[in-house]
């Protein structure tokens, strides 16, 4: 049996927006049988959502840390139980996760947003993301005060236009126009994973921190929604803090995604009516969403066509300019290059499928970090940054076989490079190995010089770029990914 979780909400609180999306976006078919879907769902007005012709349904999801439920009623003492929640309700927004759909429904990805990210907020100016929602909201609530509305006035003034801040920063940050709005609760987590019977995770060393109460051997479990708040809300002691949490959430929602498709959930009218319910009393949505259309949309998906990813990251351990606070540091341009190519075939060409490790093989500072900024800004998965001199005199690209077409298409964008076979490397991983020889795009010869910071894997202090998992996470595996 695995321990109970003690104290601490913030990881949870943004991840039961992203676990209820998979339930609306992986599920929505399966509740055109249930007749009271959309009066059961609560509904928000005035966001002006939609009205972009991009090619796909984009979806908002936030996370709200609240006693009450979806339609207003207070939690029972022993849901209050299941979440510890404390006195203090923050409306920070502690993860944030945008949904791609194209409009053929043929797949969906779930692109997270690190809560430390720091970016442009409207009306507030450079700001942690996650600061945009509750600043905002507190900002027009006191004001409103202030000039004689009532407590319940300003609340509603403040809410309302912490969420537009939240929905412009964001659609400024990826280039993306938000269609649909969703909000939901910490109980909507428990609930929901309880619903399905609990879900799979694994753990490729054991944990025991007492932050987040996280205490697990390693390998793998089935944990119900108590014990899995302490496993996604885990960021100490991990390699690379928040990311390596957001690298757990992404594989626990992949394993949630695939227990829901699975045909025991889907089947059984009884979990059926325990998802309803779930998403009933901790989801809100944006009331032009019309979510039994939506599901016909999405009739055909499978779990290998939901996949889950992070958006490029230019420094983890960045400075806010006051140098008061602790940031990660993104690159908007590169962030609406990546999140346009999981869209356009035209642009991507297959690169998103495809996880690239680049190895700096020679004595260029900097040459691993550039090259992987630029390979990410053009659509592909960002994978580890080594420094292994190893034994290649020139710059090669490593796959599984050299017929692969993504390795074909890897050594084409750095300028021509051969491709060499790795039998060690999976499906869908590349390496590239950069010498000195190298003078493709970010070498030396092409920006001029090298930044600095060396190019080792890892997050503990060397500011460098960081590395998403050596694997795409998606809902289409047999069994749970095993992470830090």
């Amino acid at each position: 049996m695995l321990s109970g979780w003690r104290g601490g909400r913030a990881a949870a609180r943004g991840l039961i927006a992203v676990l209820s999306v998979i339930v609306l976006v992986c599920t929505g078919y399966a509740w055109s049988s249930i007749n009271n879907l959309e009066s059961d769902i609560t509904r928000l007005s005035g966001l002006t959502l939609g009205g972009a012709d991009d090619g796909a349904t984009d979806i908002l999801l936030v996370g709200t840390d609240s006693r009450t439920d979806a339609k207003g009623n207070p939690l029972s003492a022993q849901e209050l139980r299941w979440l510890r929640s404390g006195d203090d309700i923050s409306t920070n927004t502690d993860t944030i996760l945008l949904i791609r759909v194209p409009n053929d429904g043929s797949s969906a990805t779930a692109i997270s947003i690190p809560r430390d990210s720091y970016v442009d907020v409207p009306g507030i100016g450079m700001s942690k993301i996650n600061a945009a929602y509750g600043t905002t909201r507190e900002g027009v609530r006191r004001k409103a005060v202030e000039a004689g509305q009532s407590e319940a006035q300003a609340e509603r003034e403040g809410t309302q236009a912490g969420r537009k801040a939240l929905i412009d920063t964001v659609a400024n940050l990826t280039g993306v126009h938000v269609d649909h709005y969703a909000e939901v609760g910490l109980l909507g987590f428990v609930l929901l994973t309880n619903a399905v019977g609990g879900v799979d995770v694994c753990l490729k060393n054991p944990v025991n921190e007492p932050f987040s109460g996280a205490h697990f051997p390693a390998g793998r479990h089935t944990l119900n929604g108590t014990q899995a708040l302490s496993f996604v809300r885990q960021r100490h002691d991990l390699p690379r803090g928040d990311l390596d949490r957001i690298t757990r959430q992404q594989a626990y929602m992949a394993s949630l995604t695939r227990k829901i498709l699975s045909a025991g959930t889907l089947t059984d009218p009884t979990k059926l009516n325990q998802l309803q319910a779930a998403v009933s009393r901790s989801v809100v949505i944006d009331d032009d969403w019309d979510v039994l259309t939506f599901a016909e949309q999405l009739k055909d998906l499978s779990g290998g066509r939901v996949k889950f990813a992070t958006i490029p990251i230019v420094d983890d351990h960045g400075w806010s300019d006051d140098g008061q606070q602790s940031v990660v540091v993104v690159d908007p341009a590169r962030v609406r290059a990546y999140t346009s190519s999981l869209l356009d075939p035209s642009r991507n060409t297959g690169r998103p499928e495809y996880t690239v490790d680049v190895n700096n093989a020679g004595t260029v500072d900097g040459l691993a970090k550039n090259v992987s900024g630029i390979l990410t800004a053009k659509g592909y998965q960002a994978g580890k940054l080594l420094s292994d001199p190893g034994n290649e005199r020139d710059s090669v690209v490593l796959a599984k076989t050299t017929d692969d077409p993504g390795a074909r298409l890897l050594a084409k964008d750095l300028g021509g490079l051969s491709v060499a076979a790795d039998p060690t490397l999976g499906d869908h991983e590349l390496r590239a190995v950069l010498t000195n020889t190298y003078t493709g795009p970010g070498s030396v010869s092409d920006i001029g010089g090298g930044s600095s910071g060396d190019d080792s894997s890892g997050s503990a202090g060397g500011g460098t770029a960081t590395a998403a998992p050596s694997s795409a996470i998606t809902a289409g595996s047999d069994g749970p990914m095993c992470v830090n």
